[in-house]
């Protein structure tokens, strides 16, 4: 398998099961409607761990343009192997909103909570404030990346490591998720994002462009700042 198809097959993976979980948890009729942030991030945390498991060997399991960004600027991914990994992610995210609206099709008719069914394909603050908003995204992929960096100063057995990766994700999700929904990962909310445009999906309103770019532009910053404050340090 090529690394391309790899990072998009992974971050299809990634979203089908983390836009998978807020879906269960939002729409109506659901088995798991209000089940609460805990499930929310403890799903997030395993949507990412499951892929890594699978497509790591192969890709290295970015599914994320700040890590390959970030991973770039410190020699630890080649440059001319960007975009190639962000067309792939962007692609993979696109395609796993596409499922997870498939996989719900009959509860989006039945409920009338537009942000809701915006909040199960992008994220988006509970307090908007654009200062405030953009630094936490930054915090929360500065410690993403910071971590993950960091997991090579320990030695694991195998197949440990994407389960660490997992519990990174989960303890971004719990103490850092709750004023922006940490999208950490521009893929994970752009590409989705697209998908609630265009996609047929009743009663779901504006897909609230005016704050795409924050979870765009501030996890490339965070990315960048924890790897080059890593490379410094280590």
């Amino acid at each position: 398998m090529s690394t391309f198809m790899a990072e998009l097959l992974g971050t299809m993976i990634l979203i089908l099961l983390g836009d998978g979980v807020v879906a269960n948890t939002v729409l109506k009729k659901s088995k798991g409607e209000n089940s609460g942030w805990i499930v929310i991030a403890t799903g997030w945390a395993i949507a990412v761990a499951i892929p890594v498991y699978i497509f790591g060997p192969i890709s290295g399991a970015h599914f994320n343009p700040a890590v390959t960004i970030a991973f770039a600027s410190i020699g630890k991914f080649a440059w001319s192997e960007v975009p190639m990994y962000i067309i792939a992610q962007l692609i993979g995210a696109f395609l796993g909103a596409v499922l997870v609206w498939l996989a719900y099709l009959p509860h989006w008719e039945i409920t009338d909570d537009k942000a809701g069914k915006l909040a199960i394909f992008s994220t988006g603050p509970a307090v908007r404030n654009t200062k405030g908003n953009l630094i936490t995204e930054i915090i929360g992929t500065f410690f993403l990346v910071f971590a993950l960096l960091g997991m090579a100063n320990t030695k694991m057995v195998d197949g440990l490591a994407p389960m660490v990766v997992g519990l990174i994700i989960l303890a971004a999700g719990l103490s850092l998720g709750g004023p922006t929904g940490y999208a950490i990962n521009p893929a994970r909310d752009l590409g989705p994002r697209i998908a609630h445009a265009v996609l047929p999906i009743k009663g779901k309103g504006d897909s609230d462009w005016g704050y795409a770019w924050i979870p765009i532009v501030g996890p490339i910053i965070g990315g960048l700042i924890a790897a080059v404050l890593f490379n410094v340090m280590f």
